[in-house]
């Protein structure tokens, strides 16, 4: 019996000793300074693992943010006093051993014999001895569905008997068998009734059989997830390996042109090749840093499910199953963020892209390294004095904006603004327009009709067009000034310069509500803010080329410039984004050059309108915002 409690007093005392992160006993408890809740120092050593990045750890158990120094955990302070209380632990219990004796020691607690346990019935949560067995065993009415094991295979490992659920601090003869989700505590069924009516109330057999399986379930995740980032690295390393083939390719074009050159250009051809390196180690620089970060997430995540997944759980205590939820959470949280497989794949892109360009022969140079970053700037922000209906370019810094049922304004990169005053608009509205080349104005007044104006004023055409969609038309020009009139329907309608005569009618696959032509005389089309929209490249046969299509509520609007090189805008007004692409024509089928980064804008509503007004600049028009954007390639 005195060995008995001694084992019981040791048991009694051990939860207190017992780290909430490996469910042990502490090894070197440490304090986190913040909060002084006390962790094992190697399980905060893991733990840190996670916040490398940041100069402060978040407490796994009360999400304090105690703030760490340059040797991070090493320089916590031990818990003297618990580190003293875990070596008198060792020395009255017998060594880490003692949990494995206690069990070799256990009574039968469903009779007053006080015998040894052979068995333990995890129906009745009790042990059993010889006589209690044979009970169970023949009294099949009473306990022919209860599960028993055997203490032998306890001991040796080869089962658990489960739970052994701890009493009520409230209520002495009730077990704590249940789990209060919303306060994230065991409770008994009396304290539901008590205080925990209204909660989500879980049995906790099932409860620890949940966690189990997410902890399982994570675990998989990790592994797939750092076998994905692996792959990501090997990946990383391949394109690499391009890089550093079109690095060389540099290099050698480079030394061609030294040969040829003369030794005096020995100087021009170090500049060079110091420029080329110099790309080099910024292309090695950057896939090393997207290395580097997939290689600290592999990290975090098997720190995080050594933390998580441990083979106690169905031991926590109160404050240890709220930390063990939070790091699930965490964890999880972690496992959703997506693996980068595309930034390796454009510093590769962007390294093909470079291209050596040898001197003219008449000087004494070698010549320079082409291909710097394109990119794209907003120079002006003009504020529209109405909601911007059309939108038609002026000049090569200047736009023509229509406002509907109020006359037109001429405004400038420069935020300059005057009135057009040569259409006699006090009768009439204009809802889109577009200019000649002599200077006659198309204007689309809302109807069925649109009108050609000289330059004077004087109305030269009117021009007739079947409208059975009740959309809106639009207007634009080819570069012989043909008229192009689209109306959200499945045609383009192509007039001659004076809008007396159709010259064509081109079928289209999508609803079509903008159109431009090129000096070849293709055809581009937009379906702006119809669902699902589309740019889409066709000849005057009707022929088309694979159509580009925006996600869901993400709407497209092309411009055509001057070189036929055609500048899409992916306009989402949800997130209140704009990002603009060039693309080069193949054919009838468009192929990306350059996405540029995302522009600054106000969003209005979804009509929209971009025009190009020369090679470097371009002018885009939301509700009543007007910007004018730089193009630098």
């Amino acid at each position: 019996m005195a060995e008995k409690c001694g084992s019981e007093k040791a048991s009694s005392s051990s939860p207190n000793l017992i780290c909430p992160l490996c469910l042990d006993i502490f090894v070197e408890a440490t304090i986190l300074t913040s909060c002084g809740h006390t962790f094992c120092r190697r399980c905060l050593k893991k733990y840190d693992l996670t916040h490398q990045d940041l100069d402060h750890m978040v407490c796994p158990l009360c999400r304090e943010i105690p703030k760490l120094s340059a040797n991070r955990v090493d320089d916590l302070r031990l818990n003297v006093s618990i580190n003293g209380c875990v070596d008198d632990y060792h020395a009255k219990c017998g060594g880490m051993n003692a949990v494995l004796e206690m069990c070799q020691k256990w009574k039968c607690t469903a009779c007053k014999s006080l015998k040894d346990a052979v068995s333990f019935c995890r129906t009745c949560n009790c042990y059993m001895c010889d006589e209690c067995l044979h009970c169970h065993q023949h009294l099949t009415l009473l306990f022919g569905d209860h599960k028993i094991v055997s203490m032998d295979d306890v001991i040796k490992g080869k089962v658990s008997i489960g739970h052994l659920f701890e009493k009520c601090s409230i209520h002495k003869t009730e077990n704590k068998d249940m789990v209060c989700e919303d306060c994230k505590v065991h409770v008994c069924h009396r304290c539901v009734l008590v205080g925990h009516k209204a909660h989500e109330i879980k049995d906790q057999v099932d409860f620890e059989q949940e966690l189990r399986h997410k902890v399982s379930d994570l675990a998989q995740r990790c592994a797939d997830e750092k076998a994905e980032l692996e792959k990501n690295i090997q990946n990383i390393e391949i394109q690499r390996h391009e890089v550093h083939t079109a690095v060389q390719t540099l290099l050698d074009d480079a030394r061609q042109a030294y040969s040829i050159k003369a030794k005096e250009l020995e100087e021009n051809l170090r500049n060079l090749t110091e420029q080329i390196h110099a790309l080099e180690r910024s292309f090695d620089d950057d896939l090393n840093v997207l290395k580097s970060k997939d290689r600290q997430r592999i990290k975090s995540i098997c720190s995080s499910i050594t933390l998580v997944d441990n083979d106690r759980l169905g031991h926590l205590e109160t404050d240890t199953l709220s930390a063990h939820i939070l790091l699930c959470e965490e964890l999880d949280a972690m496992l959703k963020e997506v693996t980068d497989h595309t930034s390796a794949e454009a510093i590769k892109k962007k390294a093909k892209g470079k291209r050596f360009k040898p001197a003219d022969d008449t000087r004494l140079d070698l010549g320079s390294i082409s291909g710097s970053d394109p990119k794209m700037e907003i120079i002006q922000c003009v504020d529209l004095r109405g909601m911007m209906q059309g939108m038609a370019r002026y000049s090569h810094s200047t736009v023509a904006i229509g406002y509907g049922d109020d006359d037109i304004d001429i405004i400038d990169s420069n935020g300059g603004k005057q009135q057009y005053r040569n259409t006699p608009f006090s009768d009439m509205d204009c809802y889109d327009l577009v200019l000649q080349r002599d200077g006659s104005l198309c204007v689309y007044t809302g109807n069925t009709e649109a009108y050609i104006y000289s330059p004077l004023g004087s109305r030269k055409a009117t021009i007739h067009v079947r409208n059975n969609t009740n959309y809106y038309l639009k207007v634009n020009k080819s570069p012989s000034d043909e008229i192009i009139i689209t109306n959200c329907g499945k045609q383009v309608y192509i007039y001659d310069p004076t809008g007396s005569t159709l010259k064509h009618t081109v079928k289209t696959k999508h609803k079509t509500h903008q159109a431009s032509i090129t000096r070849t005389g293709l055809i581009v089309t937009s379906s702006c803010w119809v669902n699902p929209s589309v740019v889409t490249v066709y000849d005057r046969d009707g022929n088309a080329g694979e159509s580009l299509q925006a996600p869901e509520d993400v709407y497209l609007y092309a411009a055509v410039d001057e070189q036929d090189r055609v500048y899409v805008a992916s306009v989402d007004c949800q997130h209140r984004k704009v990002v603009i692409r060039l693309y080069d024509l193949d054919g009838l089928n468009l192929k990306e050059r350059v996405e540029f980064n995302a522009l600054d804008m106000t969003l209005g509503w979804s009509w929209c309108y971009l025009v190009s007004l020369s090679p470097d600049m371009l002018a885009f028009a939301c509700h009543k915002k007007l910007y004018f954007i730089k193009v630098s390639l």
